[in-house]
């Protein structure tokens, strides 16, 4: 067959879609599962080292696409007390050591333009926290690394609105994006998953991302740090993953209730396959139904 009539061919199935490729393999809506997962902040090496080598086992025997997670620096803590994190010299050491010696992508977050080109050095996945998708001056210079840059959807906005996101980052130069549902602002101190969001995120044409970990924050529920509902874990993520989405992002730790941030959302580390064979079983369920398109 004629190269050039495939290219069509491929244009027309995927509707001028761009599957995002990282390493061996796709990221997208309509692909097997990928997991964003390991802990909320750097604690320890020895730690970090603990996580990465079971989520790495995990993944590797349920066959499931998986990025390292670890943030070096939590610059958004409730309290000038809180722990933050070795800072990112010390952090960027430790996530590449998990990447050598599990052989896998990285991501964790920047708080500042200066820290971009550093972390992608490292990080093959940049991420934009929350509260800071509609900094120009952050996601201009992610923009200009060659990473691909992952937006936490902020809570104070509505899905459609992360559009502008999408076209500020394009704009800068960088149109490998995924979009990170995390919940919605409802009241105080409280955190609610509007499911049809993640339909409208999809509309945007990138793959799109469930936070389940933070999305069970209840934020400010502690006075000086976040509550959490860790025993909702499970059936919120199947709730996400039904929506046939890329990929899952989750905290575990070894001892949820000591960890030094987001504790009470984090998953106990000992149950970890268990939850993920649940979570990749039904997302080959849902992506094998055939959509309706109704409208």
């Amino acid at each position: 067959m004629d190269i050039q009539y495939l290219i069509v061919i491929l244009k027309v199935q995927y509707q001028n879609k761009i599957i995002m490729k990282l390493r061996e393999f796709n990221i997208d809506n309509d692909q097997p599962i990928t997991l964003m997962g390991g802990m909320n902040v750097i604690e320890s090496r020895d730690l970090v080292m603990q996580v990465a080598e079971k989520f790495k086992d995990a993944t590797t025997k349920l066959n499931i696409n998986y990025i390292f997670k670890a943030s070096f620096d939590k610059a958004n803590r409730s309290s000038i007390n809180s722990f933050r994190g070795p800072g990112m010299d010390e952090g960027l050491k430790i996530l590449q050591e998990v990447s050598k010696e599990f052989d896998v992508p990285v991501i964790s977050d920047i708080h500042e333009p200066s820290q971009a080109i550093p972390v992608s050095e490292v990080c093959e996945v940049i991420q934009i926290p929350a509260f800071l998708a509609r900094q120009t001056d952050l996601v201009s210079a992610a923009a200009k690394t060659s990473s691909i840059i992952q937006f936490k959807k902020p809570q104070f906005l509505s899905a459609p609105e992360m559009k502008n996101i999408v076209e500020k980052c394009s704009a800068a130069g960088n149109s490998n994006i995924t979009l990170c549902e995390r919940g919605n602002s409802y009241g105080y101190n409280n955190l609610v998953v509007d499911t049809i969001n993640f339909q409208i995120l999809k509309k945007l044409s990138k793959p799109v991302i469930f936070d389940v970990t933070h999305s069970l924050q209840l934020p400010g529920g502690l006075g000086s740090s976040t509550d959490g509902r860790r025993e909702y874990v499970l059936s919120l993520a199947k709730a996400g993953i039904s929506q046939s989405i890329a990929g899952l992002f989750l905290e575990a730790h070894p001892n949820p209730n000591d960890a030094k941030c987001d504790g009470p959302c984090a998953l106990p580390l000992s149950v970890l396959h268990d939850f993920l064979k649940q979570i990749k079983d039904l997302d080959n369920f849902v992506k094998q139904q055939v959509d309706l398109s109704i409208s």
